[in-house]
């Protein structure tokens, strides 16, 4: 199965744009044989945007998701994305994952806010949203979230080997790309999608540095700072020398409490 991975600068608030720029790259993507694209964190309307993330949010199944589910369909390229959800009044910063078909197989809401911008505006997820994408039983995280091993310990123990993480990641923050996250990756044995921004937006400047990693370690394949669009085939894991691969959830033991 090939996958793909949009990193970009933020659509800022320009909704139309954003739209135009799903439909662009999951075209794209699809040419290039890839049956899912993961984009940024709140992609809708952009990240640093709080202002807008209250008066713009949507509920499940609005004109949004609706249309979402139309470029995928249209492409015929699976989606996953970030954007600003609204139930019953309050907001969430959420990701839907849709497959080729644009049918939803995944709704998720951050469970780790980040910083006073994020949990000024949004409330706090408290669910894990497991799926099947292809034969992978996969899960999506956003941010925040793939910094903290124990969500990925408890989707490893979930059987979760393909992990779809929409993040914001800043400048300032490039150690999540070139440590954590390859880290999560094989202490957990999964593959992780950590789709980021580049650019800036608001005087948020991003780090870039978006990566698949597999569940050795190792980039299949890596961004550097610019916008980029990465294409990679999960039928290379198959190689993987399974000796490389971590045995931790196995082989972990408990200290007894003293």
């Amino acid at each position: 199965m090939k996958l793909a991975l949009y990193q970009g600068p933020s659509p800022q608030g320009d909704v139309a744009f954003a739209l135009t720029k799903v439909k662009t790259i999951l075209s794209s993507a699809a040419d290039a044989g890839a049956q899912m694209t993961v984009f940024p964190e709140l992609f809708l309307p952009g990240y640093n945007q709080p202002d807008q993330h209250h008066s713009m949010a949507q509920p499940q199944r609005g004109p949004w998701e609706q249309e979402l589910s139309v470029l995928a369909r249209t492409a015929n390229c699976g989606l996953t994305i970030g954007w600003a959800e609204k139930a019953n009044g309050i907001i969430y910063n959420s990701a839907s994952c849709f497959d080729h078909r644009g049918e939803k197989l995944a709704h998720f809401r951050k469970l780790q806010l980040f910083g006073p911008m994020e949990r000024a505006n949004f409330e706090y997820g408290d669910a894990y949203s497991i799926f099947y994408l292809g034969d992978f039983k996969a899960a999506l995280l956003i941010c925040y979230d793939v910094e903290f091993p124990q969500h990925a310990k408890r989707l490893s123990e979930s059987g979760v080997k393909l992990l779809l993480v929409p993040t914001a990641n800043p400048a300032q923050f490039d150690n999540v790309s070139k440590l954590l996250v390859r880290a999560r990756a094989l202490e957990s044995d999964m593959t992780i999608v950590y789709a980021n921004y580049c650019g800036s937006e608001a005087g948020l400047e991003y780090g870039g540095l978006s990566l698949v990693v597999g569940p050795d370690g190792e980039a299949l394949a890596e961004a550097e700072r610019e916008e980029a669009l990465l294409i990679t085939d999960l039928n290379h894991i198959s190689a993987i020398d399974p000796a490389l691969l971590s045995t931790q959830q196995q082989d972990f033991r408990e200290v007894p409490k003293s």
